[in-house]
């Protein structure tokens, strides 16, 4: 059994910077595996965000290179989604997907003046 758990969610004004944590547990190869960041914004389907494969390579969705940068500690099972310049249009439900398989609960993240 593998658990998911996001934080780090919060309120933030244009131009700020949130650090998202996803965190796994249970029996897993952590460092085996691809980690993905999705986000789903109110009435808009879910879009990948950012990827983190086992080997340390990555990619972003257009809107947030340059802006967000994803990494990993296999050590903690975590990977972290660091956000700068954040945007009223980054406001979604942020979730991760472990091993293309497992998800969290997700966590908000709200840009507003």
């Amino acid at each position: 059994q593998v658990q998911v758990v996001e934080s780090g969610g919060d309120l933030v004004q244009p131009g700020g910077s949130l650090r998202l944590s996803c965190a796994a547990s249970g029996t897993i190869f952590f460092r085996l595996v691809t980690v993905d960041w999705y986000r789903q914004a109110p009435g808009k389907q879910r879009e990948l965000v950012a990827g983190i494969t086992s080997d340390g390579s990555t990619n972003y969705e257009g809107s947030v290179k340059g802006r967000f940068t994803i990494s990993r500690d296999n050590a903690k099972k975590t990977v972290y989604l660091q956000m700068n310049n954040l945007k009223p249009e980054d406001t979604a439900v942020y979730s991760c997907n472990i091993g293309r398989q497992f998800w969290g609960q997700g966590t908000q993240v709200t840009v507003s003046s």
